[in-house]
């Protein structure tokens, strides 16, 4: 199953509703939201400085992942930013196709 990075901040709304609920209740509350979509949480990590949370789980596909990240924002607790990850297998995979491409100009 695929993983995905989810990264963000927290609204002002947001940060008060975290005060309020403290951070477990934010990890419970993702955790469901990922069940709800198929998907399982792997971890999550709350940060100091641009970012305020980091998020890895696992998700059926790009659809899933896109309904978390619009479901989340749509809140208007939060800004999110989504990361597909890759294994490295799926990189020795992507190494070993063969595109066409010509550069702009070129």
């Amino acid at each position: 199953m695929p993983k995905y990075l989810f990264t963000g901040t927290f609204t002002q709304e947001g940060a008060k509703g975290l005060l309020d609920e403290g951070g477990s209740g934010r990890r419970t509350a993702v955790e469901k939201l990922f069940a709800s979509l198929g998907g399982t949480l792997e971890s999550y990590h709350f940060a100091f400085g641009s970012d305020d949370f980091f998020i890895i789980g696992e998700l059926p596909d790009s659809a899933a992942a896109a309904s978390a990240a619009l479901v989340t924002s749509g809140s208007g607790a939060v800004h999110t930013r989504t990361v597909v990850l890759l294994t490295p297998e799926e990189l020795d995979a992507v190494a070993r196709l063969a595109p066409t491409y010509r550069a702009p100009g070129r």
